[in-house]
């Protein structure tokens, strides 16, 4: 098995560092939110804006997402339409 270069593997412990201090913070400001006693839906869409930017850095970064090939993306893609289809195919019936 080959090993990375110090520099390399660094560059990959720096990149780490800033997802985590990113998740962390971005944490503290769902919490913050929940404090401000907003109306349901205003409060319910900040929560999952936020929760799919949380989401977003682990399967990006923890999960290696980001360096992957592009059929990864075409399937997350066609999961998110399913996935929509779902959520507004009760509205129409």
């Amino acid at each position: 098995m080959q090993h990375g270069s110090q520099e390399e593997i660094q560059k990959q412990v720096r990149i780490y560092i800033a997802v985590f201090v990113a998740l962390a913070a971005l944490t503290v400001i769902t919490v913050a939110i929940s404090y401000l006693k907003l109306p349901l839906i205003p409060a319910v869409s900040v929560a999952l804006f936020i929760a799919t930017l949380k989401g977003s850095l682990v399967a990006l970064f923890f999960m290696h997402l980001i360096s992957e090939k592009q059929i990864i993306f075409s399937v997350l893609a066609l999961t998110f339409v399913f996935f929509l289809f779902l959520l507004i195919l009760p509205v129409l019936s």
